[in-house]
């Protein structure tokens, strides 16, 4: 099964890639832009039995390495849910 993770900066938390991105964007003229945040998109191929195992492994696969609890924090989406 397809599992699409993405991982992005706690709120808080500093993100001087976000930051950069989003000075860039103001000084070519998109002045609409702020709070902009740069995480992670990893796409996985889980062989699974079900969704709700699909689910369970991406969670320890998330916990035990695709995320620093600390300063990040993850969402993901199994096809099949």
């Amino acid at each position: 099964m397809q599992v699409r993770v993405f991982v992005t900066p706690r709120k808080g938390i500093l993100d001087p890639q976000g930051r950069a991105v989003e000075s860039s964007l103001q000084s070519l003229g998109f002045k609409n832009v702020s709070g902009v945040k740069v995480g992670k998109y990893i796409l996985l191929e889980v062989q699974a039995r079900t969704a709700s195992e699909a689910r369970d492994e991406a969670k320890k696969m998330c916990e035990a390495l695709l995320a620093n609890p600390v300063i990040e924090d993850y969402r993901f989406e199994v096809d099949g849910e």
